[in-house]
């Protein structure tokens, strides 16, 4: 199941469109959703998680725990809503793409993909693109 919290003044549009590619997502990957949580936060309120769980005194855009289970994900997927907007300026792109981008990006760590060394990032950012893609194909 894949649910979404609001913790900041953002709400997503279109819940069932955004779980149903979610869940395209994951399925592209051979692996199937288990119990899948984006809670969509502000700037201070990912601080703070940042701080507290993994001692780090930065702004970041996601943060993802991690509790699957073989090949059934879940996780918590804190996105920060203003780190989205400023990244989405600074790499000219769409609020929609750029928050698309963040939202597979926690799913992609969850299956395993990565991005500390360049060709991590690599990989990571190809498969970003492919799944944004994905939002825009009905079923």
């Amino acid at each position: 199941m894949i649910e979404f919290h609001f913790e900041s003044e953002f709400v997503l549009e279109d819940k069932t469109k955004y779980s149903d590619w979610i869940t395209r997502v994951v399925e592209t990957e051979s692996f199937s959703v288990g119990q899948l949580d984006y809670i969509f936060c502000s700037d201070s309120y990912l601080l703070n998680i940042n701080q507290k769980y993994l001692n780090h005194d930065t702004f970041t855009d996601i943060i993802t725990f991690d509790y699957s289970n073989g090949k059934t994900l879940s996780g918590d997927i804190f996105i920060s809503i203003e780190r989205v907007m400023d990244n989405a300026g600074a790499y000219k792109v769409s609020m929609e793409d750029e928050l698309l981008r963040v939202m597979s990006h926690g799913v992609l760590h969850l299956i395993g993909f990565g991005d500390k060394t360049n060709e991590e990032q690599r990989l990571m950012r190809k498969k970003e693109e492919e799944k944004i893609k994905l939002f825009h194909v009905e079923r």
